[in-house]
């Protein structure tokens, strides 16, 4: 992997278990049933991607951020919390996992394409809505993980950010509190890189993010964050910890994004063609799927048909969304207050009026 300062080689306190090659160290740490998941959830994610990519380019829907490159270490750990006990607090782009713990593909269309009566999140699901403000959501983890301690839940929360995300105050006092607590929080820093434009290593002079961890009294784990096998295993062991009354632990996820930060980015701006050239050719989605294929788990009919039909499925999904009513301007001024107060009573009335 390459970035704004040139090459840098894998470091010697990362955790990988597959390389680029496909090539597994040991046993998987995953059954083969939770392979053929994560190569599903992948496969949807990238699907998804070209599709929210393309309405967003039509007009149908206006800013999307894609998972590309990033998808082991959103999906690796995503699928080592239970979504019938364990909360998830998102951030930016964690669609698959968010897909995977419930969220139901249509309600996040329709959250895309403006039908928001239809977008929220159902009743049972542990799950806190996307926080687009940087880090906001990092305090709100902290104090439901601590709500989960204080209550005898065995519950744990998983909460992302990325590495822009951690240079905020948010973060800090987030995980401060949460190992002064011992609540059972378990953080996964999706490192990409790039905090939009602003390289990773022009937003700290610490070794790496995971070296941040024992500051806060917590574990810092740093991962091949391509590698779906090294998130997976270091996440279940986070959560193994949380659950057990061990605490939070932070795990540094080292990818790479290789598309826009979202639909309004033109990352030709910033990186250089033969640092995304290099990254390409690391990213997971075809790594794993070259395990899959060298161990026998599946076939390539088999992948073929399983992307024709994920395509197949999500375009059904917008279809069906894009027959929805769109919501009237009266909506943005429900489901706010039980009771109106005045001056934003007034404001409704006048919005009608106008309309």
């Amino acid at each position: 992997m390459t970035t704004a300062q040139g090459p840098v080689s894998r470091a010697a306190d990362e955790v990988r278990l597959l390389d680029r090659e496909g090539h597994l160290q040991g046993s998987p740490p995953m059954r083969e049933e939770q392979i053929r998941e994560a190569f599903e959830l992948m496969v949807l994610s990238r699907s998804l991607d070209e599709l929210a990519v393309k309405l967003q380019r039509l007009k149908r829907i206006g800013l999307y951020a894609p998972v590309e490159g990033q998808e082991a270490a959103v999906i690796g750990s995503g699928l080592a919390v239970d979504p019938a006990q364990d909360w998830m607090v998102p951030a930016s782009r964690e669609q698959p996992a968010m897909i995977r713990h419930g969220y139901p593909v249509e309600n996040m269309l329709a959250s895309y394409m403006g039908r928001l009566e239809h977008a929220g999140i159902p009743s049972d699901v542990k799950l806190l809505p996307r926080q687009q403000s940087i880090a906001a959501q990092m305090p709100q983890a902290a104090g439901l993980a601590w709500a989960l301690k204080l209550r005898g839940d065995p519950g744990v929360v998983m909460a992302y950010c990325g590495d822009g995300g951690s240079s905020e105050g948010d973060f800090h006092e987030a995980l401060n509190f949460a190992g002064v607590m011992g609540a059972p929080l378990v953080t996964v820093v999706i490192n990409n890189q790039y905090a939009i434009s602003t390289p990773y290593r022009r937003q700290t002079a610490a070794e790496s993010l995971a070296a941040r961890g024992p500051g806060y009294g917590m574990p810092g784990i740093a991962v091949d964050g391509n590698d779906v096998f090294a998130v997976y295993a270091a996440s279940v062991e986070a959560v193994r910890r949380a659950r057990s009354g061990l605490g939070p632990t932070l795990i540094e996820c080292r990818t790479y994004r290789l598309s826009f930060h979202n639909t309004s980015d033109n990352p030709n701006d910033y990186r250089e063609d033969a640092e995304y050239q290099d990254a390409l050719r690391d990213e997971p989605v075809g790594r794993l799927e070259r395990h899959i294929l060298s161990s026998g788990l599946m076939g390539r009919d088999e992948i073929d048909d399983l992307r024709r039909r994920t395509r197949a499925e999500l375009d059904a999904a917008q279809r069906s969304v894009a027959a929805l009513p769109r919501p009237g301007p009266a909506y943005i001024f429900d489901h706010v207050y039980a009771t109106l107060p005045p001056r934003v009573r007034q404001q409704r009335d006048e919005t009608l009026e106008g309309g």
